[in-house]
């Protein structure tokens, strides 16, 4: 719960959320606005980590303790139940308040989400052998937040899927489009995903049910991104 905490207390992180949802929506996103800012940051917290929040190489280890050391696909299964938990608890405290906490605490949320997410493809990256410190590695985990429309944003900057060992000679060559252009190609689909989903949460955001339908919302589209990371991200043998 280390996310939810610091990121409610960082005044400068809600205020960003809420002006890249604005900036989103109003399809006026500009070179090193708010949507290119929050990704960013996104991005950096989720993979790098900041203070107590665990970064996606140390998430990864731990899952990877045990019998999950020789079974890679066990530390994916517990990578993926850590933050479905993690998401889960986000959806539904943003929602529990109905439509008098949800335009309030959405922002915030879209920041909790994404950086979980962000740690969960990073992680599920670096247990099946890629290495975050590769700029393409970067590029695709953002691309994978989008779910299925991931390989059209990668096809778009030039980047065909990685085909399980031939990723150890494609990673590391990304001649694509300046980093800023991806973040605000992937941040603008993203924010108006999430914009979707608190209009049709208005009308049934009752205090209560407002909280479960958050959950049920966060967990269906958490389920989706891991899926496509786990394609995105085959293993290197």
């Amino acid at each position: 719960m280390g996310i939810f905490r610091m990121l409610r207390r960082d005044d400068t992180a809600r205020t960003t959320a809420r002006r890249a949802m604005a900036e989103a929506r109003s399809g006026e996103a500009t070179e090193g606005g708010a949507v290119q800012r929050l990704i960013a940051a996104i991005r950096d917290i989720g993979l790098d980590g900041r203070l107590t929040y665990a970064s996606a190489a140390e998430v990864a280890r731990k899952a990877q303790r045990g019998r999950a050391r020789t079974r890679p696909e066990k530390a994916v299964r517990r990578l993926i139940r850590s933050h479905r938990r993690g998401v889960t608890a986000g959806g539904f405290l943003t929602g529990l308040g109905g439509v008098v906490t949800l335009p309030v605490l959405l922002p915030t949320n879209v920041m909790e989400f994404y950086v979980q997410a962000t740690r969960m493809v990073g992680a599920i990256a670096v247990v099946r052998g890629y290495d975050l410190d590769d700029q393409e590695i970067r590029v695709r985990v953002l691309a994978a937040l989008l779910a299925e429309e991931s390989e059209q944003v990668l096809g778009g900057i030039g980047l065909g899927p990685v085909a399980g060992a031939t990723g150890r000679g494609v990673t590391g060559r990304f001649t694509g489009p300046p980093t800023s252009a991806v973040v605000s190609a992937v941040g603008g689909r993203m924010l108006k995903r999430f914009g979707l989903r608190s209009a049709r949460l208005f009308g049934k955001a009752i205090p209560g049910l407002g909280g479960v339908l958050g959950a049920l919302s966060d967990r269906k589209q958490l389920a989706r991104i891991a899926q496509t990371a786990r394609q995105s991200f085959p293993p290197l043998v």
